[in-house]
């Protein structure tokens, strides 16, 4: 397995702000997660409440459940209409919230290495835009493939799957340096996130046929917006997006790393 650690961005101009401010919230909302605990099962996408528009109220702690079985709303959790639409506002404020240390720790290395090459080839509003918009696919996709699931489900995950899928249209011989091992090599972007989505079917289709769950890791989220991604950067390039001139746009032109992998 390829991890990666950096990628080569000495042809970018000027700083990747919008990608910043993601990391930056991402990391307070996870500070309000560690301080009330109840801010995690408040916000995050519950599949069964999504589907239902059904808000679940419960005192506290959240309903401890299997999350093997087909679950039913337990009859002992009061019901009611989700006020103002909330239960659907989780699809947003789901994205920015995390499981633990290892979980944004992860997915904050990925925004910081792929995000800013997707920013300046976007923009700042578009890539705004994309990122959201990845990440509530991939939520979407995650909720299909669990409808009655009472287990909450949040995380970065598949937003960055998003980016990472348009980080593959977009630059794929970009190089990046990874831990192979216990060495660092550089291979080209392809490569890493080639294997990468790969995994990620590989772990889905594994799941699905041993067990009818994925463990906990929301592997059709990334999936869902990795595809998500690639479709949005393809589309970009069909429609004839113009990115702004810089060092970037000249490196790629010059050394051929903007053409696409198809």
């Amino acid at each position: 397995m390829l991890f990666p650690i950096s990628d080569d961005d000495r042809a970018l101009d000027g700083h990747a702000w919008v990608t910043t401010l993601l990391l930056v919230a991402n990391v307070l909302v996870f500070g309000l997660q560690l301080a009330d605990p109840a801010v995690t099962y408040g916000w995050s996408v519950v599949p069964t409440e999504l589907v239902s528009g059904i808000d679940l109220v419960n005192a506290e702690p959240f309903p401890e459940v299997d999350p093997a079985a087909e679950v039913a709303t337990p009859a002992d959790i009061p019901q009611r209409s989700a006020p103002l639409g909330l239960v659907y506002l989780t699809v947003f404020t789901a994205m920015f919230m995390h499981g633990g240390w290892g979980h944004i720790g992860g997915n904050m290395l990925y925004l910081w290495i792929f995000g800013d090459n997707v920013e300046h080839r976007f923009g700042k509003g578009r890539f705004l835009l994309f990122y959201l918009g990845s990440g509530v696919v991939a939520t979407l996709v995650q909720v299909a493939m669990q409808p009655a699931g009472l287990i909450p489900n949040l995380g970065a995950s598949g937003a960055i799957a998003g980016v990472l899928g348009a980080y593959l249209v977009l630059f794929p011989r970009n190089r990046v340096q990874a831990i192979f091992i216990i060495r660092v090599v550089t291979v080209p972007a392809v490569v890493v996130l080639g294997l990468w989505i790969v995994l990620q079917f590989v772990n889905q289709w594994g799941a699905t046929a041993a067990t009818e769950e994925t463990g906990g890791v929301a592997y059709g989220a990334h999936i869902g917006g990795f595809l998500t991604g690639m479709a949005l950067a393809v589309a970009s390039r069909a429609m004839g997006a113009k990115e702004r001139p810089s060092r970037l746009s000249g490196a790629m032109a010059r050394d051929g790393s903007r053409r696409s992998i198809w």
